[in-house]
């Protein structure tokens, strides 16, 4: 990287500059939740959550000391739930630790619950000025092209690399907070993932390396991909009148602590279906198949089909939650892996916030 790479990007992202909610403050906090949850999560669908997040949790305290439960719906539908978990544990890190105030420098931050260096340099960099790359899969993306690196972005010497040429591009004068937003537009408008870039618009075509040998198809290289694990599941909807069966998932494991609709693993027949109802301790009265339906996961891919199960009227029960739709929605905190079965009672999973919501 050179000067003249840094001065044209920020040229380009001070006219081209998305107008997001979290690039109107500096505050530590509001930028934390903002870079946590736009981790493999897309810009478009963070609007939403950011505002009401911070609305029920405008600070640290009130983040550390939110009920698990509460957290959970405030999430539900973002995916990756240990993120907002590791938010949490950080909160009570930072009033242990820091006096309630998150630490401004990189190093410090790296020591919190769930941070890890790109956050860190995000954080360090937006809220507190420093000079700080922010380097993830898109800045990787840009510099790969620009410096021609052929070899596995995933590797740690080439972030290395990377890291220390955009510290060397620096006169002593840059905006880094600016700088790294720069690079998330310019990812996002022009340097495309799964696409191919806009070199024609891109502020920085002329020294890159890619576009002059033509090698944009097969720079960045990310190695072999690995293959996706696929499951088949069969989901339970069990309705005492127009009450629905939920239970806990367990504490660890995938989408621990969420509240689901009675799953299990393999593709059961309809009387298999019923016997695993029965085991559940409800008196199936009728069965009706549902569509089938799909969910892919970072390593796994469900692939579900579901029973609608009419059941005698229940009692309490210790196994299962029967729940009006309104309440879950409300209260139970379901993960978006089910919102096709969800959304057949009208149960809206977070991700479908309504516009007024937001």
């Amino acid at each position: 990287m050179d000067p003249e790479f840094v001065k044209a990007l920020l040229d380009w992202y001070g006219e081209n500059a998305r107008d997001l909610p979290w690039r109107r403050t500096r505050d530590p906090y509001a930028v934390w939740v903002s870079e946590i949850m736009l981790q493999q999560t897309r810009v478009e669908a963070v609007m939403g959550y950011y505002a009401r997040f911070l609305e029920a949790l405008p600070d640290i305290e009130a983040l550390a000391g939110c009920p698990e439960d509460r957290l959970m719906k405030l999430w539900e539908g973002l995916g990756y739930y240990s993120r907002v978990r590791n938010m949490q544990k950080a909160a009570g890190q930072i009033l242990a630790d820091y006096s309630g105030k998150m630490p401004g420098s990189a190093a410090e931050l790296r020591k919190l619950a769930g941070i890890g260096e790109y956050t860190a340099g995000a954080i360090a960099s937006i809220a507190f000025g420093q000079r700080e790359p922010a380097i993830d899969g898109n800045v990787l993306r840009v510099s790969a092209r620009y410096l021609g690196i052929r070899e596995d972005v995933t590797r740690p010497a080439v972030k290395k690399t990377v890291r220390e040429a955009l510290l060397a591009s620096d006169e002593g004068n840059t905006d880094w907070g600016s700088l790294n937003q720069a690079f998330m537009d310019l990812s996002a408008a022009v340097c495309l993932v799964n696409r191919p870039p806009l070199c024609e618009a891109c502020p920085v075509a002329e020294g890159c390396q890619a576009t002059a040998l033509g090698l944009t198809d097969r720079i960045p290289n990310r190695g072999d991909k690995l293959s996706r694990r696929v499951e088949a599941r069969t989901v339970l909807l069990l309705l005492d009148g127009t009450r629905i069966a939920i239970r806990r998932r367990p504490d660890k494991g995938l989408l621990a602590g969420l509240y689901e609709f009675p799953s299990i693993a393999g593709k059961l027949a309809p009387d298999e279906a019923v016997r695993e109802a029965e085991r559940l301790g409800v008196t199936a009265l009728r069965v009706k198949a549902l569509p089938a339906a799909r969910h892919v996961f970072t390593h796994l891919t469900w692939e579900m089909q579901a029973y609608e199960i009419k059941t005698a009227p229940q009692g309490e029960d210790d196994k299962l939650i029967f729940a009006e739709p309104s309440v879950i929605e409300q209260r139970y905190p379901l993960p978006g892996a089910l919102e096709a079965y969800a959304a057949l009672y009208g149960i809206r999973i977070g991700r479908r916030i309504k516009e007024e919501d937001t």
